[in-house]
């Protein structure tokens, strides 16, 4: 069993049309479930509904990383918990960890790179100091922790039968 890391973010249920052929969740409903999540933590530094639809700004999504550790299955409780990697005045790069909300086991993690938006001009804009101020007080509650050992990792195969160098694209 895991030791939930990170603050709480949200929770769900995993549904029944969330189940694959293999009988657990598929894995587009993780990232749904994640993407929600995303939404909450916006919520808490004041990017909600309203925010968007002030013309304040908002953010898109532009890099996801996924990876599952063991399966959830239908009816299956899950809490999702998230950490502030880094940020700055246009980015936020987060992580996040989706647990069995009983049996408190590690189910799935993502790492996410947004950008505040402008939504007129669909360029990349600044936080206002209101999410700013939000983002220092939740990271200043972070201090000391360790960096997820998920984040930041490039996928291999550690002995390929065949693998495609990095150098050969565009050969």
């Amino acid at each position: 069993m895991s030791d939930l890391q990170g603050f709480n973010v949200t929770a769900g249920v995993v549904r029944p049309e969330w189940i694959d052929i293999n009988g657990h969740m598929n894995v587009a409903y993780y990232v749904l479930a994640f993407d929600k999540a995303v939404d909450d933590l916006w919520a808490r530094f004041g990017i909600t509904d309203e925010y968007i639809r002030s013309g304040a700004g908002t953010t898109f999504a532009v890099e996801c990383h996924v990876t599952y550790q063991r399966e959830l299955r239908e009816g299956d409780p899950y809490r999702v918990t998230s950490e502030i990697l880094a940020y700055d005045e246009k980015r936020i790069h987060q992580f996040q960890r989706m647990y069995h909300a009983e049996e408190r086991f590690l189910s799935a993690t993502a790492e996410w790179m947004n950008l505040h938006v402008d939504l007129e001009t669909r360029r990349v804009s600044s936080w206002p100091a209101s999410v700013l101020r939000a983002l220092s007080e939740t990271t200043s509650r972070q201090e000391g922790r360790p960096f997820p050992e998920e984040a930041g990792k490039r996928m291999t195969v550690a002995r390929p039968l065949y693998s495609m160098k990095a150098s050969d694209v565009g050969s």
